[in-house]
């Protein structure tokens, strides 16, 4: 075995102990120890020898077994050590915790006794503090009796020498004063009455003086000194004198006269009676006032801080002389300009005045002044009062609160004589009915001077207006929509005496009669702006209410006197056209704005005006009662000019097909009559049926357009089954015919009407009858469309044929023989194909007519589930 003594120095280093402290790698140890090993293996030219390898191995694992025996022995004598350390160390903490307890012994000992040495202390401060403030009073009463005899004999020289002491002196003067008072009120003695008036001089004497020196201080900017005036003049008598001089005799109310005269704003005045300029938001004239307003007030809340012992007090009457002289008389000045030019311009500067005031007093709110500490002589005099009943109150303190409240209250003061009660609401809905009844002054006057041939035209509106307007009148307290009515009756040139002589006088264009979105959005504009104004200038709990009221006024005007009267002109042209002129179809554009106004003002109503009464549940529901009558009368109007139409459309093709000649289905020249194409009340129904169903697609959409144009064809279809039997058919007329329906059926087929599509069909089949050869004729007959209806009701239109005499009887004996062989079979027959009536046929095809669900097309959700149209055409649906 290899001793430690054979091993290199380098392989003896890395075996000290410190090598293998800290970060020790195994690899890295093994590799160092075998590097030397390896060169020399290397360099040996004989074969791997292992023996160096083996015996260098052995002695560093013996020295490695050495130095653990050693590192063992060291480990186990610092053991020994740390557990007698951890014994001295458990043994000095026991002796220590004694020492503590028995100092926390100690110390709560002595807690016990500062404790009743400190209640006993505070036993005897009680009565220290009896003895002190029994000897006050008596003190105070025999001073004060003293006193009182002095004053009793006319002597003051006494209070005449404190009152010179300065400073000190007149404040107890004050107080002794305001005491004496008390006492001259409580004495019934005989000599009482004139010592209560000694006293009574003395005093008003002593405030005189008081104020003097206050208001000299004054002038001569000398706060320390006015201050002590102040607070003497408070514990005196409350120093309410001192106050009001302060403020009597400021700057800012001295020679401060302002008029709207002396501010030339004339854009704000030239554009604030004009509806479509926006309402003004400044004046220069309050912008300057306010202005000046919150500079003042900025620099007096320190200065009354500094001078006055009370400053929430004083500042609060300062404040309430700004409202009361400044603000209010420039306000009425405003008012009383924007008075004479509309009731719009005065609403305007209302609502400006408002708004500024109200930003005003959210600036002024952080000149809140916080709450001064009563002083030592209002101490005094309220320990006084705990021994004299009945003294004077003292004012000096304040809540933090008490300048904001009275802001508050003075602003809402400075509005209530313009928005109290109904004032303002009546004004606010006069207004919109002078704007509404100017703007549609020419609209009305256009439409009356389209009734000079019968004047009974607007006999409904003039009626229902003027019954409206009767109520400002005979009723003690007008509605605003009767005032609104009144107003369009008198602007629109509307009169009971002399509505024939004014329509005469009247100029207007053709233009002033049409229905305008521009019209209708620049109502709602206004209304808009009526309705944030109400918002703004009233109660929130009035603001359900207000926003009804003005529903009513918007109502009268866009529903009754825009759209109905639009309407009822529109029928009333129908009613009174010449009937031998095609009709105009005029009144479908007339329908179309109804119905984009209609559903514009439905929006508006539902968006702006619903929202606001939300608050009230009653109100909201009477809301929207009346806005679904008012769209339920205009939707009847609609629905009645609709009728008119379609009457007026059929009674047009009914004389046009009564135009047809008795030969043009029965021609002797057949070359010019296959020169024709279509017989001419052929060309002219497909004409205004084309023009009809032109004007129903760009002016009506949806489920409207479809029962209209169905109504149009179901009558049409009518017509022809009638005209059918009235005409002798050829056989050459028979391609006439055939043409005639042909175009009939193709012109009606462009409605995209699935329910026409097989009454016209029909016609055409019915049409075909003149063109099959008799042999064939009765199996004809039975097929397809013709196969559903009994033969005996096809006779009339087979006896148009001009060749049905000649084998008329055959057709009958062939007819009743089958009928009576073949009964049952027959009547299978007519099962199968479901052959009936042509009346029945016809009935069961007329399944939708225009009074059966026209509507006009407002979604439903505006007025909370209705349809404008969608009520009054169903009333006979079944």
């Amino acid at each position: 075995m290899q001793h430690f003594g054979d091993l290199d120095s380098a392989t003896e280093e890395q075996l000290r102990l410190n090598n293998f402290e800290g970060k020790f790698d195994v690899k890295e140890f093994v590799g160092s120890i075998s590097e030397r090993l390896i060169t020399q293996s290397k360099a040996s030219s004989g074969p791997f020898d292992p023996k160096p390898f083996i015996r260098t191995f052995e002695a560093v694992v013996d020295k490695l077994i050495s130095v653990r025996k050693d590192v063992q022995a060291k480990t186990e004598q610092m053991e020994k050590s740390v557990r007698v350390a951890e014994r001295e160390y458990s043994k000095k903490m026991a002796d220590l915790n004694r020492g503590f307890e028995a100092v926390g012994s100690s110390f709560s000992t002595m807690e016990s006794k500062m404790n009743e040495v400190g209640r006993t202390a505070v036993r005897i401060g009680e009565q220290l503090e009896s003895i002190h403030i029994e000897r006050q009073r008596a003190q105070a009463a025999h001073d004060l009796i003293n006193y009182y005899n002095q004053f009793s004999r006319g002597d003051t020289s006494r209070l005449d020498a404190l009152k010179k002491e300065g400073r000190e002196g007149r404040s107890q003067v004050a107080v002794i004063l305001r005491r004496l008072t008390t006492v001259a009120r409580e004495v019934d003695l005989p000599s009482a009455d004139k010592t209560r008036e000694n006293i009574d001089k003395y005093c008003e004497k002593f405030e005189k003086d008081m104020i003097y020196l206050f208001d000299r201080c004054y002038r001569k900017g000398d706060p320390k000194l006015m201050h002590h005036c102040a607070q003497t003049l408070l514990d005196f008598n409350g120093g309410a004198s001192c106050v009001q001089i302060y403020v009597n005799q400021h700057d800012f109310f001295m020679n401060k006269v302002r008029d709207t005269a002396n501010h030339s704003d004339d854009l704000l005045w030239n554009n604030v009676s004009k509806p479509d300029e926006s309402p003004p938001k400044t004046e220069s004239g309050l912008t300057e006032l306010f202005g000046e307003i919150r500079a003042t007030v900025a620099q007096e809340s320190q200065i009354v801080q500094a001078v006055f012992p009370n400053p929430p007090f004083v500042m609060q009457v300062f404040l309430q002389r700004v409202f009361a002289q400044s603000i209010q008389q420039y306000m009425e000045q405003l008012l009383t300009k924007g008075s004479s030019l509309s009731d719009l311009a005065y609403l305007r500067i209302l609502q400006l005045v408002h708004n500024q005031t109200s930003n005003l007093v959210e600036d002024l709110k952080a000149h809140e002044l916080p709450s001064i500490t009563p002083s030592k002589s209002s101490l005094e005099i309220s320990e006084f009062r705990r021994v004299l009943s009945g003294a004077l109150t003292v004012s000096g303190t304040s809540t933090t609160s008490v300048v904001s409240a009275m802001l508050e209250n003075a602003m809402a003061e400075l509005f209530v004589p313009y928005i109290e009660g109904q004032k303002y609401l009546d004004r606010e809905s006069k207004s919109l009915g002078e704007l509404y009844a100017g703007l549609l002054a020419n609209y009305t006057r256009y439409h009356m001077r389209m009734q000079k041939v019968k004047s009974s035209m607007f006999d409904r509106m003039v009626d229902r207006l003027g019954a409206a307007a009767a109520n400002t009148t005979t009723s003690g307290g007008s509605s605003t929509s009767a005032q609104a009515a009144a107003l369009i009756m008198r602007y629109g040139g509307i009169s009971s005496e002399r509505i024939q002589d004014k329509s005469s006088e009247d100029n207007v264009r053709e233009e002033d009669g049409l229905l305008s979105i521009d019209v209708a959005e620049k109502m709602l504009k206004w209304h808009a702006e009526a309705v944030g104004r109400c918002v703004e200038l009233t109660s929130q709990n009035d603001v359900p209410k207000n926003t009804f009221i003005l529903l009513r006024v918007l109502a009268e005007a866009i529903g009754a006197a825009y759209l109905e009267t639009a309407i009822e002109s529109a029928i009333a042209r129908l009613e009174f056209a010449d009937p031998k002129l095609e009709p105009s179809l005029q009144p479908l554009e007339v329908l179309r704005s109804v119905d984009l106004i209609c559903h514009l003002w439905q929006q508006y109503t539902n968006m702006a005006l619903f929202p606001l009464a939300a608050s009230s549940v009653t109100v909201r529901r009477e809301m929207t009662i009346f806005n679904n009558q008012t769209v339920s009368r205009t939707e009847g109007a609609a629905n009645t000019l609709i009728q008119r139409t379609i009457d007026a459309t059929i009674t047009w093709l009914s004389l046009q097909l009564s135009k047809q000649k008795k030969n043009d289905f029965k021609p002797r020249n057949d070359d010019l009559s296959f020169a024709r194409v279509n017989t001419e009340p052929c060309v002219a129904c497909c004409e205004i049926l084309e023009k009809v169903r032109d004007a129903a697609i760009q002016n009506i959409s949806g489920k409207n357009r479809e029962a209209f144009l169905t109504e149009i064809g179901v009558s049409f279809h009518s017509l022809l089954l009638d005209h059918l039997r009235k005409y002798p058919v050829s056989a050459t007329g028979g391609l006439m015919l055939a043409k005639d329906l042909k175009s009939y059926q193709d012109t009606v087929a462009s409605f995209n009407i699935p329910a026409l599509h097989e009454r016209f069909e029909f016609i055409r089949q019915l049409g075909n009858v003149f063109l099959v050869r008799p042999e064939i004729l009765k199996s004809y007959i039975t097929e397809n469309y013709l196969g559903r209806i009994d033969s005996a009701l096809l006779k009339p239109y087979l006896a148009q044929r001009s060749d049905w005499g000649q084998f008329e009887t055959r057709f009958n004996e062939n007819v009743d023989v089958e009928d009576v062989a073949t009964d049952s079979a027959s009547k299978g027959l007519k099962d199968r194909f479901k052959m009936a009536k042509l009346g029945t046929m016809v009935k069961d095809l007329e399944g939708l007519k225009l009074g059966d669900g026209i509507s006009m097309g407002i979604p439903s959700g505006f007025t909370g589930g209705f349809s404008i149209g969608g009520r009054g055409l169903n009333n006979n649906s079944a």
